[in-house]
């Protein structure tokens, strides 16, 4: 009897054992089968993506001017012309203070919004979706919208300060070196403030109304339930949004190209579009490769950094 029940015993383990072996081989098949979805896009990410990369490098070195055929390797010399004609410096400075403005600007409006969005108010739902409007238009739509209302004679601004009976003979923001550059920061910020008022919004409804009650027992106001509470939960989406705008920042190029064309004079020539210009108006690819190494240094290195701080900060809250 004994006997017997030890050797069912072992032969349901042996099929136990089988069954589980066969199990993982049909498993280890079907992720090697799994495998092959994943090679077409890599294909495409390796052909659009990293070959282009690898070749800007290449044609940064060379004096290649986009069509011919043959080039001469020239070393570093693109990158020391472009440090001494000031293409370099006007551009980087341009960009930098671009992204400052947007990045800060941008993210502290969005936030008041998305704080005064979340609260108890009549017609929520039609405010939120508001905000969200500019950001379905494409940038080409907002750029001709915007350069229209930047007008100096007959733009709506103009029309609005005549209507108040201001002066508007001096008003000219996108034509002035002094203004051009922060009239353009106000279109970008207007365009994407709906997508970062959003993303503050979703991280406000993961607030613990625990917490917001515990506030309010304490004794604490709105304010300080948004500045010791609602803010510091926050830190998830602050990073994410502040990565988006610095990337976004560092790669403008929509608006400086519709509405002034890096004007006036070189107050609003950013990296990418003296990359463009020099690439597609002056037949200098050579040189615009050089231009657009720089460019990617710059984006990843400061997106990188902040990104790494900025997650520092979200584990010690």
């Amino acid at each position: 009897m004994n006997l017997s029940v030890i050797k069912n015993a072992s032969a349901k383990s042996k099929k136990s054992k089988f069954s589980k072996n066969t199990t993982n081989v049909n498993s280890l098949i079907m992720n090697k089968k799994l495998y092959l979805f994943v090679i077409p896009a890599l294909i495409m990410y390796l052909l659009f993506w990293i070959f282009p990369i690898f070749k800007i490098f290449q044609y940064s070195v060379t004096d290649y001017n986009g069509f011919a055929q043959n080039y001469n390797y020239i070393g570093l010399k693109n990158y020391s012309e472009l440090a001494k004609e000031g293409v370099l410096v006007n551009s980087i400075s341009n960009t930098l203070i671009y992204t400052v403005l947007v990045v800060f600007l941008g993210n502290v409006i969005s936030l008041i919004l998305a704080l005064i969005l979340n609260m108890k108010i009549r017609g929520k739902g039609f405010y939120r979706s508001a905000a969200y409007i500019p950001t379905l238009f494409s940038a080409i739509v907002v750029g001709f919208i915007w350069s229209y209302v930047y007008m100096p004679d007959s733009g709506l601004i103009a029309s609005l300060f005549k209507s108040l009976g201001i002066n508007t003979d001096n008003l000219n923001f996108l034509g002035k070196p002094s203004s051009a550059l922060y009239s353009i920061v106000v279109v970008d910020i207007w365009k994407n403030i709906g997508t970062t008022t959003i993303i503050y919004l979703a991280g406000l409804q993961t607030v613990p109304n625990e917490l917001l009650e515990a506030g309010k027992i304490d004794g604490c106001s709105g304010w300080q339930l948004n500045r010791y509470v609602r803010i510091p939960l926050l830190a998830a989406s602050v990073t994410i949004n502040v990565a988006l705008s610095i990337i976004n920042g560092l790669k403008a190029f929509d608006y400086p190209f519709i509405m002034t064309n890096g004007g006036p004079g070189k107050t609003t020539n950013t990296l990418i579009y003296s990359l463009y210009k020099l690439a597609f108006t002056e037949q200098q690819f050579g040189k615009a490769s050089a231009l657009g190494v720089v460019a990617f240094a710059i984006i990843v290195a400061i997106t990188a950094v902040t990104v790494i701080q900025m997650n520092k900060k979200e584990v010690s809250v």
